[in-house]
């Protein structure tokens, strides 16, 4: 019999759960000592899903494209293995590949959620500080304000707000728990506790939402990037942006630093 995934949950009891969950993913690493010049940037997108949407409509949408792409929902979306055709996306022909990434492009155009994501300039970064910090961490703290901001506008601040992160390796996943806890406990923005949860998800999890995630994260990198490249997927995704009452993402539901 095969093992059940694994995943843990930073608990927090004693109220009520969230009308949204958050699934995140990243894009580039989040090195200082080694960074590449053609994508300089680590990136943190974190989608934000009204429950019965997801549930209704978002997941069984993406399920639906792997059954008419691949006959079964097992394959797992990574953005990576898309682009450079590695595991099911070698043996897709050119035709079928060209319209199973339209298909994707327009199930995430047409999924209701929201996103906030947070943009590190390494180079920048390093420049800037002898002590520059850990950009994840940098981009992590960056991400969770918004975020509250976000749910709060929502009317779920009395509520707990579970937040899923792919699992990258078990010192990784301890060092995110610790500064996770950190600025959850109060070292953040506002000064006070932020109710959240984190959950780490083992990478081997065919979690819809934390595919769509790992859709979002390169593309909204490289509009930082070349802003001036044509970037179709990042185009679907700027209606996404949480925007709070300045009407403009920037500084928002984007954020990028230095």
């Amino acid at each position: 019999m095969t093992e059940p995934v694994a995943s843990y949950v930073i608990p927090r009891a004693g109220v009520g759960h969230s009308d949204y969950i958050v699934y995140v993913d990243e894009s580039g690493d989040h090195s200082l000592t080694s960074i590449n010049p053609r994508y300089p940037l680590f990136v943190l997108s974190f989608c934000v899903f009204r429950k019965a949407v997801y549930n209704e409509q978002v997941a069984p949408a993406l399920r639906r494209l792997k059954f008419a792409a691949f006959g079964h929902d097992m394959v797992v979306l990574h953005e990576s293995d898309m682009r450079r055709r590695r595991g099911a996306f070698a043996h897709l022909m050119q035709v079928p590949r060209e319209q199973f990434l339209d298909d994707v492009t327009g199930t995430i155009a047409q999924a209701d959620f929201q996103l906030v994501a947070a943009v590190i300039d390494k180079t920048r970064l390093k420049k800037a500080s002898d002590s520059p910090g850990h950009a994840y961490h940098l981009a992590l703290a960056m991400g969770l304000q918004s975020l509250f901001e976000l749910l709060c506008e929502a009317g779920q601040h009395g509520t707990v707000t579970h937040i899923v992160c792919e699992a990258r390796g078990a010192q990784e996943d301890l060092e995110l728990e610790l500064e996770f806890r950190r600025i959850r406990d109060g070292a953040n923005y506002f000064h006070r506790p932020l109710p959240f949860d984190l959950i780490i998800a083992d990478k081997k999890t065919n979690s819809e939402g934390l595919q769509l995630a790992d859709l979002t994260a390169r593309p909204i990198g490289l509009s930082v990037l070349r802003p001036e490249q044509a970037n179709r997927a990042a185009q679907v995704l700027e209606e996404k942006f949480y925007r709070g009452k300045t009407g403009s993402k920037l500084g928002v539901g984007l954020k990028v630093f230095p």
